[in-house]
């Protein structure tokens, strides 16, 4: 079994900064991409950020110039650091990896956190 484990969730004022980490433990070989995601009330699930093994990395445009994602590769961890953020960032963000976890399977399994709430408020 993989688990993806998500903390730094809490409240932030308009304009603060908050972080946001997942580490991935279990049975891992390794990690491809790895994601973050949103979700606000009654909207759809949104792709924030995202990091491959190899270094691509790619966001949102609600969030470019002010989200920045990282990865340590030898951890399995990933990070979100949110900058300047906005009311209408508010919503409970995931974490989502590709996990390999054996070395001779070509098949990545979709792991995802239980997510951890974010809000933007003042």
């Amino acid at each position: 079994q993989v688990q993806l484990v998500e903390s730094g969730g809490g409240l932030v004022q308009p304009g603060g900064s908050l972080g946001l980490s997942c580490a991935a433990s279990g049975r891992i070989f390794s990690i491809n991409a790895m994601r973050w995601y949103r979700q606000a009330p009654g909207k759809q699930r949104e792709l924030v950020a995202v990091s491959t093994s190899g270094g691509f990395t790619n966001y949102a445009d609600s969030v470019k110039g002010r989200f920045t994602i990282s990865r340590d590769n030898a951890k399995n961890t990933v990070w979100l650091q949110m900058n300047s953020v906005k009311p209408e960032d508010t919503a409970v963000y995931y974490c989502n990896a590709d996990v390999k976890v054996e070395r001779f399977d070509y098949r990545y399994l979709e792991v995802w956190g239980q997510g951890t709430l974010v809000t933007v408020s003042s």
